[in-house]
């Protein structure tokens, strides 16, 4: 008599997923190190390149952007065109436009540069994360994502810390160029290495899924609208296109609307909200837009206050800031063990830990505005802009 039942799927770890795992986290390294990196050198840019106000929130805040609009449609790129191939493709485009940056004449060039770049971070990130779901299984996965969580920690911790120290090394008017030059030797580098050690891509079963570029653009258009007139107010907040919301506001109840009519038509939309459902994941992904949104806002602002306020050099507010970057590098190794054991409380001593740290800044701050260097001038426009005070 034969058995028709289908046997289980046999799994057979990589041999090379330990050193693939080292190239991911070298990319992932690379790409949010110029998150931290840059906000340590915009005083120098600002003063070597005559930069605005808006110009450097838009080197800072428009890199994020573009990072964030291309995610989802990356990771989709990733699943249905093959994750080596997007992977590469976004570290060589990373690499090359961290050289166009090192070069730039003007912030004009900068930031538009700078939103390339962001693409490029974007096309590469979610590969990282995709790898390690293909690579490993079981316990050395949480591993895997323990380390990718360090790694996240570290580069917060090195980058103002390294910034400071090109910044000392090359020189105000220069030393800002080469927080973009760092990225050129390890870009090239881990694209060698990805090509030696990534798993080749392999066709996907079946028929290859719709990319739904209306759904993209859609969440672009809504992202946009709602960021622009928040980037345009640092110049002059009554001038500002804040009509773009309700812009923001229209895109993205089309999107939603788009989203569903894709689950309907072909089953595969770029966001499905069915996850929402799930309370788990809809605290989650709340709790963490909420954080994000607030809470690095606060490193441009804390930059800008210690250089141009307080005035610390590049490698003392590095320095200074490297105290937070190395404490989160450690409990994000941490964390997905105390989750494992403790469950939800580990996310509210998490919060609660946070907003505490956040209180005692606070309170160091007031009393060091009292100074007489804290009370000067601190976010100068170019000659003839009204004056900024932090």
């Amino acid at each position: 008599m034969s058995d028709d039942r289908t046997a289980p799927e046999v799994y057979t770890p990589d041999p090379r997923r330990w050193r693939a795992l080292s190239v991911c986290l070298v990319a992932g390294f690379m790409s949010l190190l110029d998150v931290s990196i840059v906000n340590v050198a915009l005083p120098a840019m600002q003063t070597a390149l005559r930069a605005s106000a808006a110009q450097l929130s838009w080197i800072v805040s428009g890199y994020a952007l573009t990072f964030g609009l291309v995610l989802v449609a990356s990771g989709r790129l990733g699943d249905d065109r093959g994750r080596r191939r997007m992977f590469v493709t976004g570290l060589a485009l990373f690499t090359l436009t961290s050289a166009v940056a090192g070069f730039a004449p003007n912030p004009e060039v900068l930031v538009a540069v700078r939103l390339v770049q962001g693409v490029a971070a974007g096309l590469l990130s979610p590969q990282v994360v995709g790898f390690i779901q293909d690579l490993f299984r079981g316990p050395e996965r949480g591993t895997a994502f323990g380390m990718f969580g360090a790694v996240v920690g570290i580069s917060t911790a090195v980058g103002p810390l390294l910034g400071g120290l090109l910044l000392a090394w090359a020189g105000d008017a220069d030393g800002w160029r080469w927080v973009f030059f760092v990225n050129i030797p390890i870009g090239v580098a881990a694209l060698v290495a990805a090509f030696r050690l990534l798993p080749a891509d392999t066709a996907p079963a079946g028929e290859r899924r719709p990319l739904d570029l209306g759904g993209s653009a859609l969440l672009g258009v809504a992202v946009v609208a709602l960021m622009l007139p928040l980037v345009l107010a640092e110049r002059d907040p009554a001038s500002a296109p804040w009509w773009l919301v309700a812009v923001s506001v229209v895109a993205l109840v089309a999107f939603v609307a788009w989203e569903r009519r894709a689950k309907r038509v072909h089953g595969h939309p770029l966001v499905d909200f069915a996850l929402l459902r799930t309370r788990s994941y809809a605290v989650g992904a709340s709790l963490g837009a909420v954080y994000f949104a607030g809470f690095t806002s606060i490193f441009f602002v804390l930059t800008l206050y210690l250089q141009n306020g307080l005035g610390y050099t590049p490698l003392q507010t590095g320095l200074t800031l490297t105290a937070f970057a190395l404490g989160s590098a450690v409990t994000s190794a941490l964390s997905g063990r105390l989750v494992a054991r403790f469950g939800q409380p580990t996310i509210v001593v998490g919060l609660a830990t946070v907003m505490v740290g956040l209180g005692v800044t606070d309170l160091v701050l007031a009393v060091t505005a009292h100074s007489p260097v804290a009370s000067t001038k601190v976010v100068c426009d170019r000659p003839g802009d009204e004056l900024v005070e932090l």
